[in-house]
This record gives C-alpha cells, structure tokens and sequence, in this order.
C-alpha cells in the first residue's frame, strides 16, 4: 500500500505539471500533437481536433507533445510551433507546469486544514521559566485552560493567547488549582521564556540523515551523549550541537535492552551555528482539530508560501555549502521513506506530504538547467532581451548538457539513497 500511494501521488503530481503545459499551450496557440496520462505504450487513445489524447500503460505522470518542442526535429515557421512562437508565450507555457504545482499545492494544504486533522502536541506542562514569567509560573505547572477555553497541549494554549488583550490562564500546582491573569503575549517571547517539558522520546527519524541511517528508530529513549546522563530534550540537544567533535555517542533504550551507536554530526542547512543528528521530540499528546473555510484559505495559503521561502533557502543553504550535499539530496527511496512515514500518520499528514513534494517538485523544474523548465525560461528571457532565439546548435550542445547533469545527479541520488539504506541495514541488524 505504501508503494502504491508513493506512486499514486508521484503521478498524479507529474500529470498536473503536464496538465499546466497542455492548457497554457492551447491558450497560446500553440499545436500540442499529444497529450498523454502516463508513460510507455498507449492502453487506450482517441483524437480530437488536432490533439491524440492517450492513456498510458505506466502511471507514473505523463506528457505534453507540442509542434516544434523537439530540437532534435525541423520546424516549419508557423505561427502554432513552440519554437517560433513569440517568446513571451514560450514563458508562460513554461511557467505553467511549475505553477500548476504550486495551485496544486496550496488546494492541498487548504483543504487538510478544512477536514478534521489529528494533530500532535507535547504536554501542557511547564519544564523551565524565567524572565518576568517567573514571578507566575513555576516548574511542573500543568496548564488546564487559557481564556476559558480547556488546553489540549501546549501549542495549543499558546495558540490561544491573546496578543491585544489580558489573558486568564488557570493551572495545577501540586494538587492545586489557581487561576491567574496576564497581560497580552507576543507568542514568540512567550515561547523565549517559558519551556514545556520535553522527554527524551525520539518522535520521527528523518530518512537519509545520521540517526536513521544508524538504525535509531521512533519510540526509542535517549539516555546518554557521549556517557553524559540526560533529563530531557533540551540538555540532549544542547550536548549534540555544542560537541567540538564530529561525531557522539548516543545511548538509548529500546524496550529491555540499551543500545549505543556513534553518530556523525550534519550540518543543519538553515543554521550556520548548529550541528544535528535527524530526529524530533515525541509528541505524546493527540486532538483533533478543524478550522472554518475562510481561516482555511488563510493558512493554507501561508503554510505553501513559507514552504516555498523555506526550500529557497535550504537550497541556498547546500549550493554555498557543497559539502552538506550527500546528506541533503534524496531520491526515489528517500521518498518512499517518508511517503510512509506520513502515511502512518494519517491521509491528512499524507496529503501534507503530497502537497510538499508538489512545490519541491517545482521549485526543481525551475532550475536553470536546460532540458527543465527553468532552462527554456532562460532561452526565452534571452530571446526577449537580443530579440532573437539562440541558435539552434547552441540550444542543441547546452540541452545536451543538461542532459549530462541530470544523468549525473540522478546516479548520485540513486548511490546516495542506497548507501543510507545499506547502513541502516547494517546498524538495525547488529546486535544490542
């Protein structure tokens, strides 16, 4: 089931991306000879007009074929060819596969915030307080409601503070309740201030990174960094980030036996400052939560926009650093890694998921890389600004490679996902 819903959702992405072209195209007036659902040979095709539609044996995405696309062929000068259409039609049809991504995904992300969701959250109970707080709070308080509202889990009373107005906030406090008012809370220093207790329960082992290929596996408690005892999250993250070495030691228990694994430190792409391992905190506390249409559209369209910043960034982030590379790139394993992972969660994680890969698959296409949509964008900006096309031997040598660089990547993807397997393999195999 798994693998069925990986591919289900891979071809569902690449037939939108196609889709977009096929639309954009036949707005601008441009021949598309074929349009094809899947790959290989057709199972089923009709024509209507000018276009074959086919339905094709490998549901893995899909194909748009329009007039004077391929270099490879001669093309005559009509005004319907892809290749002498004006440029700024090349553009949009284009930018129209990427973008229908994109569509694609902030409709995804709004509708897993319109169903009912289970969300995760850590207990409502507060682990270190200082500052200002200090004089309210006290370590080991449980948060029982927040403007009369019961608390689910903690970033559910925070979701609940108000920023405008006083905010009342009842608690236990060994055995007793007391009810407490507070003046309005900016989220982010509140959060600064205040911590929830956090066990040392891993949550989610990111596939591909130093912890899941040394076999640490969600449930598994962490005891020791580098022989030293730890209490919770933050003194094990503390210990893991501030090591001058490149690698700990992590001790953990998974039911009766203890486990010790050497661990190489990884860069973390959105901080220069901080080293990881690939893990989160447990989230052992469960509700679920829906929100109403117009809230929906809101957020959805925030999550996509930050998701997109956040890629930016990460790519940022391993171009300047070519060395965090091998630990950033994944492929087809990786994918069916986390695919599953989100599955176990439930259909809207999955759907999240579905909706992440959709703007990674994206943001990829628009690399300036010919052969990918971001290539011909650039042969079309290019004609745009010299008000002629670059030759065709030119487009023909750079397509070419382009070709060279994507064989390339995808050899290393496919090395780079077998070898984390192999050493998760290895490390899961050997003995307590």
């Amino acid at each position: 089931m798994n693998i069925i819903l990986a591919l289900v959702a891979l071809g569902v992405l690449v037939t939108v991306h196609e889709l977009g072209h096929f639309i954009a195209a036949r707005l601008c007036g441009v021949k598309v000879e074929a349009f094809s659902i899947g790959f290989g040979k057709p199972l089923f095709k009709f024509r209507k007009k000018d276009t074959e539609y086919r339905l094709s044996w490998l549901p893995l995405g899909g194909y748009v074929k329009m007039k004077g696309e391929s270099l490879e062929e001669d093309a005559s000068e009509d005004t319907d060819s892809f290749r002498f259409t004006k440029w700024w039609k090349k553009m949009i049809i284009t930018f129209s596969g990427p973008f229908s991504n994109l569509v694609l995904a902030v409709l995804i992300f709004i509708l897993t915030f319109i169903i009912p969701s289970r969300m995760e959250d850590l207990r409502p109970v507060i682990s270190k307080v200082r500052g200002e707080y200090s004089m309210i709070f006290m370590q080991g308080d449980s948060l029982i409601a927040v403007n009369d509202i019961p608390v689910e889990g903690w970033y559910h009373f925070i979701g609940n503070l108000h920023r405008d107005k006083q905010n009342k906030i009842k608690l236990s406090r060994e055995g007793s309740t007391y009810t407490f008012t507070i003046p309005q809370v900016n989220p982010s220093e509140f959060l600064d201030e205040i911590q929830p207790y956090v066990s040392t329960v891993v949550g989610e082992v990111n596939p591909g990174m130093s912890a899941w290929r040394a076999g640490i596996k969600t449930g598994d408690v962490i005891l020791m960094v580098d022989s030293i005892k730890v209490e919770d999250w933050y003194e094990m993250r503390r210990l893991i980030s501030l090591t001058a070495n490149d690698s700990v030691t992590i001790t953990f228990q998974r039911g009766d036996s203890l486990i010790s694994r050497k661990l190489l430190l990884e860069g973390n792409p959105l901080s220069d400052n901080q080293r990881i391992i690939g893990i989160t905190q447990s989230m052992p506390v469960s509700y679920t939560k829906s929100y109403p249409p117009f809230k929906a559209v809101h957020y959805g369209i925030n999550a996509a926009v930050n998701f997109v910043a956040f890629n930016y960034v990460s790519l940022f982030k391993t171009i300047s650093k070519p060395h965090t590379l091998k630990s950033s790139v994944g492929g087809p394993v990786m994918l069916y890694s986390m695919s599953s992972q989100s599955a176990q969660k439930g259909w809207t994680n999955w759907l999240m998921f579905v909706a992440a890969i959709s703007i990674m698959l994206m943001i990829v296409n628009l690399l300036p890389i010919p052969v990918l949509d971001g290539g011909h964008i650039m042969f079309a900006l290019i004609q745009g600004i010299t008000g002629k096309p670059l030759p065709r031997k030119v487009q023909l040598i750079l397509q070419n490679i382009g070709i060279i660089l994507l064989i390339t990547l995808m050899v290393f993807v496919f090395y780079n996902d077998l070898s984390k397997v192999f050493s998760r393999a290895m490390s899961t195999a050997s003995k307590p």
